[in-house]
C-alpha cells in the first residue's frame, strides 16, 4: 500500500479504534488493512537492553510518567495509547530548544520518576537529544522508543537505556509501541540482522502480553459491522430519554474491541459525553471496591467467611447482629432490611452550612454534617433494626455498609485509602476512587440526580445514594466513581482469574470462589451478582452463559464478566438525571447492547 493511501486508511482507523466511530463504507478492507499493518509492525520491533526487565512497566502506581517527543510525526497516537494504561505527562521537547534547552525540560520533567523519549531518524543526529537521555538515565528510569530505520541504530550504541524499536512508520507501529512498554502487547522478535556490535542479530528481549490491548473486533473474528446495532440502541435509549448520554466498552480476549461514548452529560446538550468520562457507579461500589478488599482479607486469613459480626466488632453483640456471617453479609441473606431511614430523619441541628470541627463531614456544596452522625444515629438503626428474612435473599445496602465497618476493623484503613493504595493506584486505574472532586475537575464529572429534596442542588461528583452521602461519600454499599476503561482493567483482572500487569492480586481460588454460585436460595455468589437460571428473566442478557458474573448500578450501570467468552462488557450512564426514570430498565437498554456482542461472537469472521 502507498504511504499516501495508508495515511487515508490509517486516519479513519484513528477514528475507529480510539473513539468507535462508525465507519461503514470499505471497513472490512480498512480492518484487513489494519491488521496487515499491525502482523507487520509486530514483526519490525524490538526490545533491547532491557537486562534489567524494566519492560514492560509493572507496579504502575510506584511509576510517575513522563512522555517525551521530539520529530516524531506519530507521537500524539503513542500518548493516547500510553494514556490507557496510566497518567502520562506529556512534554513536547522541541519547544525547549527555542527556550533555554533541554536542561529546562530536565527540569521541567523532574517530579517524574520514569521518562520515555520518543526518538525519529532525525533526533538520533542531535547530541543535545542522546545527552538528554544519558544525563538523565544516572538518575532515573528512562526508555527510549525508537522508530526508524535499523541503519541507524548504532547511533544508540552508547545507551543502556531499554530501546524499543520498530523499523515502520505508522499510527498503529506508535500505538503498538505504547501497548509494547506496559505489555499491552507482547515483543515477540528478536533482531533479525547485525546492526552494530552491540545490535547483532537474535539479539533482543521477548515479553509477555500482561494487560489489555486496544485493537479492533476483526483482532477476535468479530465484523466490526455487527456492533454497530449498539449504536442504535444506545441512541434508543437517549431519543427516549432514558438516559442523557453513555459509554460503551467491550474487552473480549483480553483486547479492548470497542469504546464509544454517545449523547452528552445532560439534556441541554452542552457537553458530550467522552470516552474518560468519570461516572457514579453507584452499587457497582459493593463489587469494584468492599468485595475486592473482602477478597484480599480473606485471603490473607484475616476475614473467615463463616465467622460472626460478633467476632469482629465487640458493639454488635448487644444486638440480634451479632450472629450473622460475613457469608450471609456477601450473600444478602442476613436478614437485614434494604435500607434504612437517610435524610428524613436529619434534624436542623444535625447540619451546617459551613465545616467546623463540630461538622466536618462533607455531604455536598455548603452541606455538612455534624461529627460521629453516622455512629450516633446512622449505626445505632441498623443495630435496632428488625430481622425477618434471615436464611432468604433479601437485597440490602446494609449488608455492604456492614462490611464496610468490618474490613475497615480488620485493616485499620478507610475503604477508600485501602483499594486505592492495594488496587487502582497499582492497576494504573486513574480516575477510579472515592470522593471524584479532590481529584478532577468537574468537567470530567457526570452529573447524576438534580436533588430538590434531600441536597436541593445537582448531584455532580457527590455520590446519588443517599446515605452513602450520609457517610459523607465512602461507603461499602455507593461511593465509587470511574471511567468504562478503569472497570475494564479490574474486571480483566477478575476473567484472569487474578491477575494483571504480571502481579497476581488474587490467588485463582479465590476469584473462582467468590464469583460463583454460592447461594442455595438464589442466584448469587459471595458479593458478586451473577446470571439467572429463570429463562424468562434473560438477565443479565438473553445469551450471557451460566458462568456470568458481575453487577448493575442504580445509576444506570453494569459491568458483566463472561468467562465462557473472554468477554469484559462495560456500560456507564446517568440514567437517574435529572429525575430517577425506570426507561433505561423498560426498554432493556442494557441487556439489548450485551446480547447485540453475544451475536457479533457467534456470527464470526
Amino acid at each position: 500500500m502507498r504511504k499516501s493511501n495508508w495515511w487515508i486508511c490509517t486516519l479513519a482507523l484513528t477514528g475507529f479504534i480510539l473513539t468507535q466511530s462508525a465507519c461503514a463504507q470499505n471497513l472490512s478492507s480498512q480492518a484487513q488493512a489494519y491488521l496487515d499493518e499491525e502482523k507487520n509492525v509486530e514483526k519490525a520491533t524490538a526490545l533491547l537492553n532491557n537486562k534489567q526487565q524494566l519492560i514492560p512497566f509493572i507496579d504502575l502506581g510506584e511509576l510517575k510518567i513522563a512522555s517525551i517527543h521530539f520529530s516524531f510525526n506519530y507521537a500524539a497516537a503513542f500518548d493516547s495509547l500510553a494514556n490507557k494504561y496510566t497518567t502520562v505527562q506529556v512534554f513536547n521537547g522541541a519547544d525547549y530548544f527555542a527556550a533555554k534547552g533541554l536542561g529546562e525540560l530536565g527540569f521541567d520533567a523532574k517530579s517524574f520518576n520514569t521518562l520515555i523519549v520518543q526518538l525519529s531518524d532525525a533526533d538520533l543526529s542531535n547530541p543535545q537529544i542522546l545527552g538528554f537521555i544519558k544525563d538523565n538515565s544516572k538518575i532515573k528510569n528512562v526508555v527510549v522508543a525508537y522508530f526508524g530505520k535499523g541503519e541507524n541504530l548504532p547511533q544508540l550504541n552508547g545507551l543502556t537505556v531499554p530501546i524499543i524499536w520498530c523499523s515502520r512508520l505508522s499510527q498503529i507501529a506508535a500505538w503498538y509501541g505504547a501497548e509494547a512498554l506496559f505489555g499491552g502487547v507482547a515483543v515477540t522478535q528478536n533482531l533479525l540482522a547485525d546492526y552494530s556490535a552491540k545490535y547483532r542479530a537474535n539479539s533482543g528481549y521477548i515479553t509477555k502480553k500482561i494487560r489489555l490491548e486496544y485493537t479492533i473486533p476483526e483482532a477476535t473474528g468479530i465484523i466490526s459491522d455487527n456492533l454497530a446495532e449498539i449504536d442504535k440502541i444506545a441512541d434508543e435509549a437517549i431519543r427516549n430519554q432514558a438516559t442523557p448520554g453513555c459509554v460503551v466498552l467491550v474487552a473480549k480476549d483480553g483486547k479492548v474491541i470497542f469504546n464509544k461514548a454517545y449523547g452528552y452529560h445532560t439534556y441541554d446538550k452542552v457537553q458530550p459525553d467522552k470516552l474518560n468520562d468519570i461516572f457514579d457507579l453507584a452499587s457497582l461500589t459493593k463489587v469494584s471496591a468492599t468485595t475486592i478488599e473482602a477478597m484480599r482479607v480473606y485471603e490473607e486469613g484475616r476475614l473467615n467467611l463463616d465467622s460472626t459480626l460478633g467476632s469482629y466488632i465487640p458493639m454488635t453483640r448487644r444486638s440480634d447482629k451479632s450472629s450473622i456471617s460475613i457469608r450471609e453479609l456477601l450473600e444478602h441473606q442476613s436478614g437485614l432490611i434494604p435500607d434504612i431511614q437517610t435524610y428524613e430523619k436529619l434534624k436542623p441541628t444535625d447540619i451546617s452550612v459551613d465545616s467546623s470541627a463540630v461538622y466536618p463531614n462533607k455531604v455536598a456544596d455548603h452541606y455538612y454534617l455534624r461529627k460521629d452522625y453516622f455512629k450516633d444515629v446512622m449505626w445505632a438503626d441498623i443495630l435496632n433494626s428488625p430481622l425477618k428474612t434471615r436464611g432468604q435473599y433479601v437485597y440490602s445496602d446494609l449488608s455492604m455498609v456492614v462490611m464496610q465497618q468490618v474490613l475497615e476493623t480488620i485493616t485499620a484503613t478507610p475503604l477508600n485509602t485501602y483499594t486505592q493504595q492495594n488496587f487502582y493506584g497499582p492497576l494504573g486505574m486513574q480516575s477510579a476512587g472515592f470522593l471524584p472532586l479532590n481529584r478532577f475537575a468537574r468537567a470530567r464529572l457526570i452529573p447524576t440526580e438534580d436533588d430538590e429534596v434531600f441536597r436541593h442542588s445537582q448531584l455532580l461528583g457527590y455520590v446519588h445514594d443517599p446515605t452513602a452521602a450520609l457517610l459523607s461519600g465512602v461507603s461499602g454499599n455507593a461511593g465509587l466513581f470511574a471511567s468504562a476503561n478503569d472497570l475494564a482493567i479490574l474486571y480483566q483482572l477478575l476473567l484472569n482469574r487474578g491477575s494483571y500487569g504480571g502481579v497476581q492480586y488474587f490467588k485463582p481460588q479465590t476469584v473462582d470462589l467468590f464469583t460463583a454460585k454460592q447461594s442455595a436460595v438464589s442466584r448469587r455468589g459471595l458479593g458478586f451478582d451473577r446470571w439467572d437460571p429463570v429463562a424468562d428473566k434473560h438477565y443479565p442478557s438473553k445469551l450471557a452463559s451460566d458462568q456470568t458474573y458481575g453487577h448493575t448500578g442504580y445509576t444506570g450501570t453494569c459491568v458483566w464478566v463472561d468467562p465462557k467468552y473472554g468477554l469484559v462488557y462495560v456500560f456507564l450512564s446517568n440514567r437517574v438525571y435529572p429525575k430517577v426514570s425506570d426507561k433505561l430498565s423498560s426498554l432493556q437498554i442494557r441487556g439489548r447492547i450485551q446480547d447485540v456482542i453475544y451475536q457479533a461472537i457467534g456470527k464470526g469472521l
